[in-house]
Formats: C-alpha cells, structure tokens, sequence
C-alpha cells in the first residue's frame, strides 16, 4: 500500500478486501452450487453498490467499506464473474481464462492494465492438485510481460507483476530474501 497514492489506498485497500474475500469463499467452497450462491450474493452487492449504495444490507464490514469508497461506481461485478468462472473451470484451458481474468479485472480496478501473470498465480494457489497448479505456474512464466511503461502511474502494479513473475519462475517456490531485494528494487527504481 505504500506505492499507492494515498488518497487511494481506502478504495484500493477495500477492493483487495473483495479479492481476498473472494479466493477464500472459492477456497472453502465444497459444493460448487453453494459457492455459486454466495458469489450471486457478491455480484448483487456489486449492482447495488453501484445503483444504489444506500440499499445496501447493514452490518457486513467489508460492505461497509466498500460503500465509502465504491458507492456509485461500477465494474466490481466483473470481478465476482471471473471468481465464479474459476469456480465452475472443468480444464486447463478454463481455468487458465477465468484466472488471467480475475488477475486482468483486479489489476483494471486498481487503475491499471495486466494483471494476467498475477492471477495465473492466484489461480496456481486455488488449485488441489499438484499438475493442475504447476500448468497455471507455467502459464504465468510464459504469460507476455507488460512494458513497465504500462505501469508509470501505478508502480504497486508493476511491483505486483514482477513479483508474480519472480514465484512463477521457480513453479511457486518463495524466495523471500530475493523476493524482496526485488521489491525493494522496483520500488525505488521502477522497472
């Protein structure tokens, strides 16, 4: 959060708190239909927040936060959409889209563009078997780069992208003291 401007971290803080949300609700889901349930229940909270945000239920922290910082605006739907294609993903070939497609709305909510390498990783994390993670963890590693230039106003998301890089190279292996000479580095000097 501190490469995020602050007058942006509430919005940001609390959109990351719907991703998280959102990955441990597909974590624990057990019965796809029940998590299918609880992900129609995010994407109506998304429509009203952003139509209208007053409507929303009371006493749902993470609602709370997100009505301060997202009432009236649109587009967290597509991030409930992406979260729900990862939990019905049959095949490699499905969950490799609805993961570069969490990872590309999140980073397009944040303000910026990418976010496909981000979320093979995440989808990585989700997964139960070992092959099916490794394939997404090689996806990332052969995923396109975005230019660092794409990244000039939100250095949090380039520091992001290459840190998703750096796990994906060693199929999710942490390396933390090269991890953060890494985002020491990005941070201080960009890309």
């Amino acid at each position: 959060m501190v490469a995020v401007p602050r007058e942006r971290r509430p919005a940001i803080a609390a959109l990351w708190a719907l991703a998280e949300r959102l990955t441990r609700l597909l974590h624990d889901a057990r019965e796809p239909l029940i998590g299918q349930i609880k992900l129609a229940w995010w994407r109506d909270m998304a429509a009203l927040l952003a139509s209208d945000p007053a409507a929303l239920p009371k006493g749902e922290p993470l609602l709370a936060e997100l009505q301060v910082t997202w009432g009236g605006k649109g587009g967290l739907d597509t991030l409930v959409d992406a979260a729900e294609a990862m939990l019905l993903a049959e095949d490699e070939a499905a969950r490799k889209a609805a993961a570069a497609a969490f990872g590309e709305a999140l980073f397009a909510l944040s303000g910026g563009e990418g976010g496909a390498r981000w979320g093979l990783l995440w989808g990585a994390s989700l997964q139960q078997g070992v092959a099916d993670a490794k394939q997404l963890f090689a996806d990332a590693r052969n995923e396109k780069a975005p230019q660092a230039r794409s990244f000039s106003d939100n250095k949090a998301l380039l520091m992001l992208d290459r840190w998703a890089a750096a796990i994906a190279a060693r199929d999710g292996e942490r390396r933390w003291r090269s991890e953060g000479l890494l985002l020491l580095r990005l941070g201080l000097f960009g890309g």
